[in-house]
């Protein structure tokens, strides 16, 4: 197969700037509190965690968003949140970081999901979840896809970024691939699981090997059994390429009409792969749009990977690292 050139990525890089995309999926709000422990509770057998400082970023597909721009794209982001002040908090980060808003509705009946993770020493002490889990209405639902269906014609693609946290029902997300498939537009998923099959119909596929694994209900234990995951996946959802992530182990990317290619892992150090699924779509699909390959895109977003890896907490990359990860070449 043919070799991919670190000259080639970089120009595609440089073409990230031009580029627009719409990011429809679950958003939330990733707080960290970070602390030290010097001792164990007289109350229970749990550390107590002096906080030294606090922070706040947009999480789920929020954080794809944030991904984007931080490579230099635009992005236009659709979700719903609540009408609280976690739901505020979002918005004004989102805004202070270039995102569009225009397609994020408040809903009043729902919390906007929040994840407040507890940090001491760079170690997660403990992860609090504030989430509702009801079925969100079909009028919020409807006024989402008019606003989605008025931004289609004005971006180069879409990623769909399922966190299975109630926005991606089958519905809603057969008409947003509908649409796309309509205007001739390049449609990324990053699915769970349990939700896979709601994405037939799409460009490209993302899920990690523990994903892929439930999704093709084939447990991947070895290369054989990974190829005859990402077979299944490729063929079942009728996408033009499937590309697992495997960790440590790189990636495996399957393609409808050029076969498969394995891609080395160019983390250097792993301290937290929390994100690291958003980092991947979210500079894949920009590869794509800026007119590289699938190949070219998997590895542009496996050196993307490979940096933010090497971050604690929820991280993104810009265009001057990548390129300077790309001009290590590690993928030789």
């Amino acid at each position: 197969m043919k070799r991919v050139r670190a000259s080639r990525l970089k120009q595609l890089v440089n073409k990230f700037a031009n580029k627009k995309i719409l990011v429809i999926g679950d958003i939330m709000l990733d707080e960290y509190i970070w602390g030290k422990v010097s001792r164990i509770s007289p109350e229970a057998p749990i550390p107590v965690v002096h906080v030294n400082k606090e922070n706040a970023l947009p999480g789920g597909a929020a954080n794809v968003a944030n991904n984007i721009v931080a490579l230099g794209g635009k992005v236009i982001l659709a979700g719903i949140i609540g009408k609280d002040a976690m739901g505020t908090r979002v918005l004004s980060l989102l805004k202070k970081e270039g995102v569009n808003t225009d397609c994020i509705i408040q809903d009043r009946s729902r919390p906007t999901i929040t994840k407040t993770r507890v940090l001491a020493h760079s170690q997660q002490v403990v992860r609090i979840d504030r989430e509702s889990p009801g079925q969100i209405r079909s009028k919020v639902i409807n006024e989402l896809l008019e606003r989605y269906a008025k931004w289609i014609k004005r971006v180069d693609a879409v990623i769909i970024s399922d966190y299975n946290k109630g926005l991606l029902t089958e519905t809603l997300a057969q008409n947003v691939i509908h649409l796309a498939r309509q205007h001739k537009r390049i449609i990324s998923g990053d699915p769970k699981p349990q939700n896979i099959y709601k994405f037939k119909g799409v460009t490209l596929i993302s899920p990690n090997q523990s994903e892929a694994s439930l999704a093709a209900k084939q447990e991947i234990t070895n290369r054989s059994t990974l190829i005859k995951a990402g077979k299944i996946i490729l063929k079942d959802l009728q996408c033009e390429a499937v590309l697992i992530t495997c960790g440590e182990e790189g990636m495996s990317l399957f393609e409808k009409n050029e076969g498969i290619s394995h891609i080395h892992t160019v983390a250097q150090e792993v301290y937290d792969v929390s994100g690291a699924g958003d980092t991947v779509i979210s500079t894949l699909t920009l590869a794509l749009t800026a007119g590289g390959n699938f190949r070219e895109a998997a590895v542009a977003a496996n050196c993307a990977a490979g940096i933010t890896v090497g971050e604690v907490g929820v991280a993104t990359t810009t265009q001057t690292e990548l390129k300077r990860r790309i001009g290590e070449e590690p993928w030789k």
